[in-house]
């Protein structure tokens, strides 16, 4: 199953033979503190240099959160999206929990964008799934409800049937615009939860053979040496099956983790990816 996403100009397809899709996480002012003040006072100059850095690294997407406490969240992301649209033609991916300024970036967004987020709670899906199929747009979906956020990963299987069923039968959103995030969480926290996640990923594609992403450092939020953690998990999870993933596209290490997972599981023929950006590194050195 592919889900297509674009800008104006670029298509990108996500899933089937196609190689794993980057995200670029880093347009998110949480934790940045200079980043904040500058969004409270209307500058988007860092999202200039985030958005060169992300492309530089290999981004194929760039999530946009203009979440700032105490600034005009709704009118900072449509000035990020136009600016954004300006610099570069990745496709973006919406990010807020806030459904003003997921319709502010829509209507301001060329091409088809992929929304983040929803969840099973029924107050959501009957706010977001409806902005989502009016736009044409398509949307990450979370496994997790009103009252939990599950520890069983068939739990959390059963919680993605429901938001497929709302999103497909309810609002006619296709399928294949429907992308489920696994619910990443730390593994500082508890060493068997990246397990969890990746059974739930392996239920994902097998039982409803849909595309998937995850926020990459959730999972080593905490600890030391997180880059090479992330650089570990990646491929495990690509072999069960995660399409893509928000995750920091500036990391060499991550993004060579991401490629190397491409070329092994046959998403890179003949290794023609891999050796092309190989020889581009020697030419910059």
């Amino acid at each position: 199953m592919e889900t297509i996403l674009s800008s104006a100009t670029r298509e990108l397809r996500m899933g089937g033979e196609n190689p794993f899709v980057i995200i670029g996480e880093r347009i998110n002012p949480t934790g940045r503190q200079v980043f904040q003040e500058q969004l409270r006072a209307g500058d988007l100059s860092r999202v200039e240099i985030d958005v060169a850095q992300q492309v530089a690294g290999g981004a194929m997407m760039l999530d946009v959160n203009m979440g700032a406490p105490l600034a005009d969240e709704a009118e900072l992301m449509t000035r990020a999206v136009r600016l954004i649209q300006g610099l570069t033609d990745l496709p973006l991916c919406l990010d807020s929990s806030i459904i003003e300024v997921l319709e502010a970036g829509l209507a301001a967004y060329q091409g088809k964008a992929l929304v983040n987020s929803v969840t099973a709670e029924d107050e959501r899906l009957e706010a977001i799934l409806p902005l989502v199929k009016r736009y044409g747009a398509a949307v990450i979906a979370l496994p997790n409800d009103e009252e939990e956020i599950p520890d069983e990963p068939e739990r959390r299987l059963e919680l993605a049937r429901k938001i497929v069923d709302v999103a497909t039968g309810r609002y006619g959103i296709p399928l294949e615009d429907i992308v489920f995030d696994p619910l990443a969480m730390p593994v500082g926290a508890d060493t068997s939860l990246v397990l969890t996640t990746l059974r739930t990923i392996s239920l994902l594609r097998d039982e409803l053979g849909v595309n998937t992403t995850l926020g990459a450092s959730n999972v080593s939020f905490g600890m030391p040496d997180r880059h090479a953690i992330g650089a570990a998990f990646l491929p495990m999870a690509v072999t069960h099956g995660l399409t893509s993933a928000i995750m920091d596209a500036r990391s060499p290490q991550l993004v060579a983790a991401a490629k190397a997972a491409d070329l092994l599981t046959n998403r890179d023929p003949w290794g023609a990816a891999w050796i092309a950006a190989h020889r581009a590194r020697q030419a910059a050195q």
